[in-house]
């Protein structure tokens, strides 16, 4: 990991990036991405701008960061808050790094990373990142139908230009099925109790009224940490925007794609990604593909967790081509 002035102790970490997004263990992330002046870096989740921003500034003029999000609003956001005058105004005093002459070139993608493979050059990139799970902007809008703490439509598509809502799986799947995604998806032990009560409270339309079918099925679950419906509808938006499906094509065009000495940084927020993850970087070792630079998941410490909850649950992987 790298100890070089340009990442310790400087303002920046702990703060916001673009946007005044939140990014999740951005000091690590730039650490173990060890970013080169002028070499080409993919974020493969960009969001608002958070990690990319931070890529940017240190990639200078001849480089070239590169952006994929599902999410069209996202990606409005970014192009906007990693424009070289936006960034001006973000950054203030930060010095000449922020210069518009220094701005790395940058472009931006509307599509899923597991797309990277057929998009992206091979051995054309010095790293690439993938921050996980869902964003604050998306958690933050009542009307993207992704939490369980606000009253909206049940949508949860990351993408809203394609694929099926989440209120077209709760109510037209079969009980069965259900189950199943909610027990795979949701690791939700009553899954099929859930599933029974989703059916026979059909139609359901509002997040509301799937979280008070959900609580009253899993009555029992009420002494837990967490929400009776977390799981529920960590499943569903899974399900959803095949989540696992398009990290998996990811990992597997990751080799490609990377240049000998390119770094590859996963940020995961559950189970299910973090076990995907370790077993492809492990295989990927065991082939001669990957050094890996962690051999157990780096996690946030107890000033960011009481700054950004949402870092509590947060895995990174990471590991360097061959």
């Amino acid at each position: 990991m790298r100890t070089d002035s340009d990442s310790i102790n400087t303002p920046e970490w702990g703060g916001h990036g673009a946007g005044g997004h939140v990014p999740v263990l951005l000091k690590e992330t730039i650490d173990f991405l060890a970013v080169k002046r002028g070499g080409t870096y993919l974020d493969a989740t960009v969001g608002l701008g958070g990690h990319s921003y931070e890529i940017a500034r240190r990639l200078g003029a001849p480089g070239h960061l590169i952006g994929f999000d599902k999410d069209a609003a996202a990606l409005e956001i970014a192009a906007v808050s990693l424009q070289p005058s936006a960034v001006r105004e973000v950054a203030g005093e930060r010095g000449a790094d922020d210069d518009e002459r220094n701005w790395p070139q940058i472009t931006l993608i509307h599509g899923s990373f597991a797309d990277v493979g057929l998009r992206v050059a091979p051995a054309s990139l010095d790293g690439l990142l993938a921050d996980l799970g869902v964003s604050s902007l998306q958690l933050s809008d009542p009307a993207r139908g992704f939490s369980f703490q606000a009253e909206g439509p049940l949508d949860m598509r990351m993408n809203r230009m394609s694929g099926e809502t989440a209120e077209q799986v709760v109510n037209h799947i079969d009980e069965r099925e259900l189950a199943d995604v909610i027990y795979e998806f949701g690791e939700e032990r009553r899954s099929r109790r859930i599933a029974r009560a989703i059916v026979r409270s059909r139609p359901i339309r509002t997040t509301t009224q799937l979280v008070e079918v959900v609580a009253a099925a899993a009555r029992s679950m009420n002494r837990e940490r967490i929400h009776p419906a977390t799981r529920t509808f960590q499943a569903l938006r899974i399900f959803v925007n095949r989540e696992l499906d398009d990290l998996k094509a990811l990992l597997e065009s990751a080799p490609d794609v990377l240049r000998p000495g390119g770094r590859l940084v996963v940020i995961s927020f559950h189970s299910l990604e973090d076990r995907i993850v370790k077993d492809a970087l492990r295989e990927g070792a065991k082939r001669g593909c990957y050094r890996l630079l962690t051999k157990k998941p780096v996690t946030a410490g107890g000033e960011e967790i009481d700054r950004n909850p949402r870092s509590r649950s947060a895995k990174m992987r990471a590991a360097e081509r061959v």
